[in-house]
């Protein structure tokens, strides 16, 4: 059975009781999530904000399941026992994958995951050749074979997993870029010509430092296509649950977990994005 990542919690819309200003806590294992953060508050600019990245454990991927999981939660107690959010978004692909379910048995705060974008491209793709840019973890993920049996199946859908993207997202926020070339190579085999000349016309990201580098991509290409970030959707799923709000600008607080780091230049990128408050709560990741 698969889990429903966006659910919000197993209460309905209607049973959530929201405070006029609602705390809204977007987590990630470090920036990707800052590409859901701006369209979440696009959506609700009269909210408060935090951002959370456990940059201490970056990147999830390396972990086993079992150690990431009980990672999250001993993180995510810390961050509600903090900060006492209405809300949490889970702006990551591999924690909302695996560490959801437990999150939602383990708190009564409202989760919010993120769900690779199979479906809206399997509704877009016109030539039915739809490729899936994540990380490894994502792409092996039966979660993710799931929603391509269940959404794309009209479609031949290429599962392209990249161990570097979100290293290079997460160096392009601090000032140190990589060349075009190495970018080019991560995204090459996202597109395909078939047999009869028809080529990819859709790329999914699913993982949220993708974003970071949309422009990039788009200028690398090798031919348009529709780039297709989940970001949108989740926000129109928060405000499902906590309804619209009126106009507002209020600052983001950042709490980072290991904060190695920050530097000037991320500071600055970070303060670009809202966050001109930004702190390290300590908490190291302790491999057994």
């Amino acid at each position: 059975m698969r889990i429903d990542l966006m659910a919000g919690a197993t209460l309905s819309a209607a049973a959530l009781h929201p405070a006029l200003q609602p705390l809204i806590l977007v987590f990630d294992s470090g920036l990707g999530g800052l590409t859901v953060l701006e369209q979440v508050r696009r959506a609700r600019p009269d909210a408060r904000y935090v951002y959370a990245a456990d940059d201490a454990a970056f990147p999830y991927g390396r972990l086993a399941e079992a150690t990431l999981v009980a990672r999250v939660l001993a993180v995510m107690e810390r961050l509600l026992e903090r900060h006492r959010p209405d809300l949490v978004v889970i702006a990551c692909n591999t924690a909302s994958t695996l560490v959801l379910p437990a999150l939602r048995q383990r708190f009564p705060t409202p989760f919010v995951g993120v769900v690779p974008p199979i479906k809206p491209a399997a509704e877009t793709t016109r030539s039915r050749l739809v490729s899936l840019l994540a990380t490894p973890g994502t792409v092996a993920r039966a979660y993710t074979h799931d929603l391509i049996r269940t959404y794309a199946g009209a479609c031949r859908v290429s599962l392209i997993g990249s161990a570097n993207l979100a290293n290079y997202a997460e160096a392009e926020l601090a000032g140190r870029p990589v060349d075009d070339g190495a970018l080019a190579a991560e995204i090459a085999p996202c597109f395909v010509t078939d047999e009869a000349g028809a080529r990819t016309d859709v790329v999914c990201l699913a993982c949220t430092h993708y974003p970071l580098l949309l422009a990039r991509f788009e200028r690398l290409a090798p031919w348009p296509v529709t780039w297709i970030d989940p970001a949108p959707a989740i926000a129109r799923r928060v405000i499902q649950l906590l309804g619209s709000g009126a106009a507002g600008d209020a600052p983001v607080i950042g709490a980072f977990t290991g904060g190695a780091g920050l530097g000037p230049a991320l500071r600055a990128s970070l303060a670009r994005r809202g966050l001109h408050e930004v702190a390290v709560e300590a908490m190291p990741l302790t491999l057994q």
